[in-house]
């Protein structure tokens, strides 16, 4: 730019923001995959016969989701729902 200024292209912009936004980022495969079944509606048992884990480790790796989607505990909020919505909307 002859003005001495910056030009960034759109696209990069774009997927800048776009990383940002995305809180499911942060989770792992298998984080993913025990939000998908919580959005089913499964219960932890269900979880983890479809796994074939613990509900030990269900309820790991759904305290690791809950965190990573800075959902903290709260008396007014459903958390599972809360982050079925962000799934939903990732």
């Amino acid at each position: 730019m002859a003005a001495g200024g910056t030009v960034v292209d759109p696209e990069v912009v774009r997927q800048l923001l776009t990383r940002r936004r995305d809180p499911l980022r942060r989770l792992t495969p298998r984080e993913r995959e025990v939000l998908a079944l919580i959005a089913e509606g499964r219960s932890n048992a269900a979880i983890a016969r479809t796994l074939v884990v613990t509900e030990a480790a269900v309820a790991k790796h759904i305290a690791s989701i809950l965190a990573k989607l800075d959902l903290p505990p709260a008396g007014d909020d459903h958390r599972r729902v809360l982050a079925v919505l962000a799934y939903l909307r990732g």
